[in-house]
């Protein structure tokens, strides 16, 4: 019989939620620059969408192995 550890990524989360908070100060702190940039029109419309990618993927991966750190899983049918 094989002992099944159980890991919790603690590290992955503190390293996600650091990023996530960062990224969301420098966004709020560097608002003019930002609504500035973003409404340049022409190349500059990617990024909003570029913006909305990289904070949905950090907050879904911090999100994910805080739930999992606490051990909160989805059941297995």
């Amino acid at each position: 019989m094989q002992n099944k550890k159980s890991h919790k990524p603690i590290l992955p989360t503190i390293i996600l939620g650091a990023i996530s908070l960062t990224a969301y100060i420098l966004v709020f702190r560097n608002e003019k620059l930002v609504m500035d940039t973003f409404t340049m029109g022409g190349w500059y419309t990617a990024f909003p969408l570029l913006t909305a990618l990289f904070f949905s993927f950090v907050h879904g991966a911090f999100a994910s192995n805080l739930l999992s750190s606490l051990g909160l899983e989805a059941k297995k049918h």
